[in-house]
């Protein structure tokens, strides 16, 4: 089955320049360490044309929309952990070097984190179903 790659844009947020590399790393599932290499040594052994194409997309790829600025991200990277969103989504485990993803041991270590959160949940749970509240509380609905 075929994975859609979706669209081509630049990431000024995850860029050193302009967020060229960044985009065309997102958009071919590579590191951005890998594009910005390989785009360095192509200027460095006289290929002149990559800095032409790189000035060309950073002109015409549109910038990444992001749904929160960097600062919110900073201030609400403890509430996330607890929203459905981090649940449901699935670790990209990383299996060649310069395929984009986690590291095995840092998936290991978020997998763990969403255990241990859903488990804090579940014990939440627990504690009110079986406490004198929900007992009360069931008595009154079946009326």
């Amino acid at each position: 089955m075929k994975k859609s790659r979706g669209e081509l844009f630049r990431d000024p947020t995850k860029g050193k320049i302009a967020g060229v590399c960044a985009g065309l790393a997102e958009y071919f599932g590579w590191e951005a360490w890998l594009v910005r290499i390989l785009v360095v040594s192509g200027v460095l052994l006289g290929m002149g044309w990559f800095v032409i194409l790189y000035i060309a997309g950073w002109f015409i790829l549109d910038k990444k929309t992001s749904r929160f600025s960097p600062k919110q991200v900073a201030k609400n990277v403890k509430e996330k952990l607890h929203e459905e969103e981090i649940f449901n989504e699935s670790i990209k485990v990383k299996a060649k070097i310069w395929q984009s993803g986690e590291l095995p041991k840092q998936a290991v270590r978020d997998i763990s984190l969403k255990f241990k959160s859903l488990e804090h949940e579940l014990r939440s749970m627990e504690r009110y179903v079986t406490s004198p509240e929900f007992t009360v509380s069931r008595e009154i609905n079946k009326l």
